[in-house]
């Protein structure tokens, strides 16, 4: 499974004890729909691995403490402490969202037009942060990351693949300076760019 055919539920944050069990932590809104759930694919190296679910149960502060089959030792859990967990698109939770709502596995490849400056390019990668989530969009070649901001997002098409934005003034330009390769710490935000009227 690769991983534009999947969506991230957690991450495996720490090892839970002698027997081979892990901490995990779930990024979800209900977690105890994943309770039933007898495989997930950890990211390992860059590639999707299933991990077998032996027994589950769910604690508090959205985590679950997981026994995999095949891991026995916390010599072998400690391999997968830090692993991205994903699942499969197809069993995501049936959700009615809301006009306007999207999960942002969806927005992958969908083609960004700005109000101003017209079509730019197409959305090529979903950066998911503690504080912040990107886009990666494709533009002259380089790659512009656009935070997901309400107040950017002016409409979206999904059956045309189309995400009409209203970009702040100087993010694009950010990335075409030459031999400008914004750091993580540099990239702009909601909270220093303002959208354009």
């Amino acid at each position: 499974m690769l991983k534009n055919e999947s969506y991230q539920v957690g991450t495996i944050v720490k090892t839970h004890n002698l027997k081979g069990e892990v901490m995990m932590s779930f990024d979800v809104d209900n977690p105890a729909e994943y309770s039933q759930i007898d495989t997930f694919f950890l990211d390992i190296k860059g590639k999707l691995v299933p991990h077998f679910v032996q027994k589950m149960q769910m604690v508090a502060n959205q985590n679950a403490i997981i026994k995999f089959e095949d891991i026995n030792t916390i010599e072998f859990a400690k391999k997968i402490v830090r692993a991205e967990v994903y699942l499969p698109l197809e069993i995501l939770p049936e959700e009615e969202l809301e006009e306007g709502e999207f999960y942002l596995h969806q927005i992958l490849d969908y083609q960004v037009i700005d109000v101003e400056k017209g079509t730019l390019g197409k959305i090529t990668n979903i950066y998911e942060g503690d504080l912040q989530d990107l886009f990666g969009m494709t533009y002259q070649e380089k790659e512009v990351l656009i935070p997901v901001v309400d107040a950017f997002i002016v409409e979206i098409l999904h059956n045309e693949k189309i995400i009409k934005m209203n970009l702040p003034n100087g993010l694009i330009e950010l990335y075409l300076e030459e031999n400008n390769s914004p750091k993580d710490e540099e990239i702009p935000n909601a909270g220093f760019l303002e959208a354009k009227d």
